[in-house]
């Protein structure tokens, strides 16, 4: 056995973390064959120098040999570590019989700057003021360019940028970029937290002078005074002001001197070429304005003025708890169309979120224009109108623009490049982000070709964790087709859509949440996500509709907080990084603002029953408010008590599972229609809800569950008809209680409504609602995406149990449903590899799985004759580590099995 993948504060070699005692985790790896691994001891070494660790000697910290088998977040519990320390640390782990493992491979973290004392740079801007007028907020206003020359004059130990630009901020030094980050700071709510980055410049520096250079945009700390709708400005909600910088690069020499280079008004800075920038309308990009050499040794910045030290409203700075965005694919255009003279569409064949990246070349002076769309009008021309930002379109009955004064009357997604002439030209966006497949394209000199244009498609740069495949190609599709959905939608937080909000909408993440764990790894961004709707909350302790609040709050008790199924991503959050990934410090730090939220909702329910929420969003069928919050209710106070039982604070738990239990009852009374199993109005998503989440009384769930499958089956015919809460409960819980055929007909339902139809109508992402919108609704919505997870949770069988800690104890059940012929998949859990793999052939039915070291797995085979299971051809009585559990159907058998690979082969059921 061997510990592998170590990590600190789940990231491999963060450079940057500000956790005073940081977080140690890593997988272990059996040797191959090995079977019932797990670990019974670990030690820990910490060292101040990688040749120190080598040597044996941990001189920061040693654990010792610790009787236990943790191998999550394991705090740092040496001396106290000061601001940019480096250290370095291996692991050694004893197995079950006390064997001693090798020592892993050296890995490392760097600190970032711990106190505020640390950061002697000021906020730095150029020293303009905001309009007054809203008008003016749409003229030019060139996004300014900052540089500070220094000498180098030394051999160069170590050298650190720390810096922070607003609203988005390019870093670069010597005419270079510093990093292929795009689109930072990440979005937070800026009056509690700015994240900076931690930048190595060790080998960018030079003998002599060097650059240090900036160019900001206004991102989300200056966004345009649109009015959403008609009526919401965010800049009424978000702490705003004009952009500026905060920058300290700290260079360690060979002789032990620093040197500091700090952003102060020694700074120069002048107007660039970016002359408008939004993350909504786009930018606007005169070559002409450029600066050769801006960035460079030798550029003469005379003329520039000195920077202006900025007045901040801004709360702690913190370093970047999660990837950053980068680019992550490129696309290159499957066709183009001259829909009318001089005016071009591409289509780059796929639905993402991004740049578009333009190639040009002709006489200085022209601008070329560019519009960014989903879809197409039936002539070919572009259609832009499902991703116009916040509904902007036409004028109000006066005559006024319906986005406020000075907008757009259409505020659609675009971008124009006016050329500096001579050799051939490329231009990319730097401080705007668009949601699109379709590129329109105007003022090109000449006749484009498929190279003048390409894709870059951007997204917080998390790693797959999961993999999935199986024998319907629908299935596929559409499984590709949910993780394009998502990723166009992980930009610093999870937004509803890339192009109308970008907003991070709490059910959105309700309902998508599982999907994305099994796909990705999760565990940071959901971190952040956590503590992004913590720092939002409103009133008394309300959780948002949106995080960061942005003014949007629908269906609620008090003003401005958000309604009960939007406010549950908080807990329910917590719940997933406590189960999924084992993280029980943020249930520590989270805890009172769950429960707070809670004893709030309490307090103004109705003897237990909410009466206010959007409910189940988008849902087809008639939504019952009351039964869906109050369910919800229900879920949030059971949830409070899980986590007052993973704390320990028992009057706590049995005062919150009391709560509980009081709702559920309510919930019973208000909503059962006693002796048929009919909940409220009974549609597939109220009946749904109560049976995934536990409110159907032990005597009625069968007459539920048959209401449940009549409305799929009878009332719609095999279609879905739920919203996005409705969806996620109705996979499960017809899977869950033995009705997956019904479920897949559903899933596999090639007509409207259904997931199936938006593959035969051509749809490469999710969209927001069943029926295709050529107007209005989003064409990249992840909100639907729950079908995913039942693709992990059912076809494979991959659970977590639910009160798993880390992934220690988990089910792999599947369901093969008729149609269906083989699955393949894993899940890349926080303590290793998964795998459920299943195939039938004839009579016969073969399956695979794969348990990680350090935990135990129920695995359940399908099969009407269980004496026919065979484990690597064995008989299982020749294979003693498997122990078996009583069957829950007749035509299944269940196992208990420790880590390692198992073959099973079995009559098929």
């Amino acid at each position: 056995m061997t510990p592998i993948d170590l990590r600190c504060e789940s990231t491999r070699n963060p450079l940057g973390i500000d956790a005073f005692r940081p977080r140690l985790s890593w997988k272990l790896d059996a040797a191959s064959g090995a079977r019932n691994q797990s670990q019974s001891a670990y030690r820990i070494a910490v060292a101040s120098t990688e040749a120190l660790l080598a040597t044996g000697e941990a001189d920061l910290w040693d654990s010792g040999k610790v009787l236990s088998t943790k191998q999550l977040f394991i705090e740092y519990e040496g001396p106290p570590l000061s601001s940019a320390q480096r250290c370095f640390w291996q692991v050694q782990v004893w197995d079950q019989n006390g064997r001693p493992s090798d020592r892993s491979e050296i890995s490392w973290w760097e600190m970032g700057l711990l106190s505020p004392d640390d950061w002697t740079g000021f906020w730095i801007s150029d020293g303009s003021e905001q309009p007054e007028a809203e008008e003016a907020f749409y003229q030019e206003d060139p996004a300014p360019l900052f540089r500070r020359s220094f000498d180098v004059g030394k051999p160069v130990k170590r050298a650190r940028l720390y810096a922070i630009g607003l609203g988005y901020c390019e870093l670069r030094v010597n005419g270079q970029a510093v990093s292929d980050h795009v689109l930072d700071p990440a979005w937070t709510s800026f009056e509690r937290r700015v994240y900076y980055t931690c930048e190595d410049l060790t080998e960018k520096l030079e003998d002599g002078e060097n650059v240090l250079a900036a160019m900001l945009g206004n991102g989300w700390y200056n966004p345009l005074p649109l009015r959403m709708w008609g009526r919401i400005n965010i800049r009424d909600s978000l702490a705003v002001g004009r952009p500026q910088l905060r920058a300290q690069l700290i260079i360690e020499y060979e002789d032990g001197s620093t040197q500091t280079v700090a952003s102060d008004e020694t700074w120069r800075v002048t107007p660039g070429p970016i002359l408008r920038n939004s993350v909504y309308l786009g930018e606007e990009y005169d070559a002409r304005r450029e600066s050769p050499g801006w960035d460079r040794p030798g550029f003469d910045a005379s003329d520039w003025q000195s920077a202006s030290t900025a007045d901040s409203n801004l709360g702690e700075l913190r370093t970047l708890p999660i990837p950053p965005i980068r680019v992550t694919a490129t696309l290159t255009p499957v066709g183009m169309n001259e829909v009318s003279p001089g005016v071009y569409v591409f289509d780059l064949g796929q639905n993402f979120a991004g740049w578009v990246r333009l190639r040009v070349q002709g006489p200085r002076g022209t601008t070329v224009r560019m519009r960014m769309g989903e879809c197409l009008y039936p002539d070919g021309t572009l259609n832009p109108m499902t991703a116009v930002a916040g509904q902007i379109k036409g004028l109000r009955e006066d005559g006024t623009p319906r986005g406020g004064p000075g907008a757009p009357e259409v505020a659609w997604q675009s971008n124009s490049y006016t050329l500096r002439g001579g050799d051939p030209e490329e231009y990319t966006p730097r401080f705007t982000f668009h949601g699109f497949r379709y590129v329109e394209v105007t003022g090109y000199p000449g006749t484009p070709t498929l190279e003048s244009v390409e894709g870059l498609r951007l997204n917080t740069d998390i790693q797959s964790a999961g993999s999935f495949s199986c024998s319907n190609e629908r299935f596929n599709q559409l499984h590709e087709m949910v993780q394009w959905t998502l990723l166009s939608n992980l930009f610093s937080v999870q937004s509803d859509c890339p192009a109308r909000e970008k907003f991070q909408y709490g059910g959105d993440i309700v309902a998508t949440s599982e999907m994305a764990i099994f796909d990705f790894d999760m565990a940071s961004f959901y971190a952040k996500t956590v503590s992004d709707f913590r720092d939002a909350v409103r009133g008394a302790g309300w959780f948002p509709e949106t995080a960061p609040y942005v003014g949007i709050a629908a269906q609620n008790y008090v003003e401005e907080a958000g309604p009960i199924g939007w406010g549950l991503a908080h807990p329910l959050l917590l719940a997933q990084l406590y189960q999924y990934y084992g993280d029980r410090q943020i249930v520590e730090e989270h805890f009172d603002a769950a429960r707070t939220w809670v004893d709030l909702l309490e307090q103004h329910s109705d003897g237990h029953i909410i009466d206010r929420c959007i409910g189940d969003h988008e849902s087809l069928d008639p939504k019952p408010i009351e039964l869906i919050a109050t369910a919800h209710f229900f879920q949030a106070a059971s949830l409070v008590a899980r986590f007052a039982s993973v704390l320990e604070r028992a009057e706590d738990e049995a005062e919150y599972r009391q709560l509980a239990l009081n709702i559920k009852s309510a919930f019973v009374e208000r909503f059962l229609q006693p002796g048929t199993g009919r909940f409220g109005i009974a549609t597939q998503g109220a009946q749904a809800t109560a049976l995934h989440l536990g409110l159907a009384p032990e005597g009625e769930v069968e007459r539920a569950i048959q209401r449940m499958v009549d409305e799929v089956l009878v009332t719609h015919n095999g279609h879905i008809a739920t919203g996005i809460f409705g969806t996620k409960y109705l996979l499960d819980a017809l899977s869950r209680t033995g009705h997956a055929d019904v479920a897949y007909r559903m899933v596999n339902e090639p007509s409207y409504p259904g997931w199936g139809h938006m593959l035969e109508r051509g749809a490469t992402t999710i969209w927001e609602t069943w029926a295709e919108s050529d107007n209005v609704y989003s064409q990249n919505h992840p909100m639907f995406g729950s079908v995913s997870e039942w693709l992990y949770k059912s076809l494979a069988g991959i659970r977590p149990e639910e009160s798993a800690f880390g992934f220690d104890r988990f089910r792999i059940e599947p369901n093969m449903p008729p149609g269906l012929e083989w699955v393949a998949a894993s899940y890349e859990s926080v303590r290793g590899t998964v795998r459920s793999s299943w195939r039938l052939e004839a009579d016969l039915v073969s399956f695979d799985v794969e348990i990680p070291v350090n935990t135990t797995a129920v695995v359940q085979i399908p099969t009407r004759d269980s004496t026919s299971i065979r484990e690597g051809g064995r008989s299982l009585d020749e294979v003693p580590t498997i122990h078996e559990l009583p069957a829950t159907t007749p035509d299944t058998a269940r196992y208990v099995l420790g880590s390692g690979r198992y073959s099973f082969t079995a009559v098929a059921p």
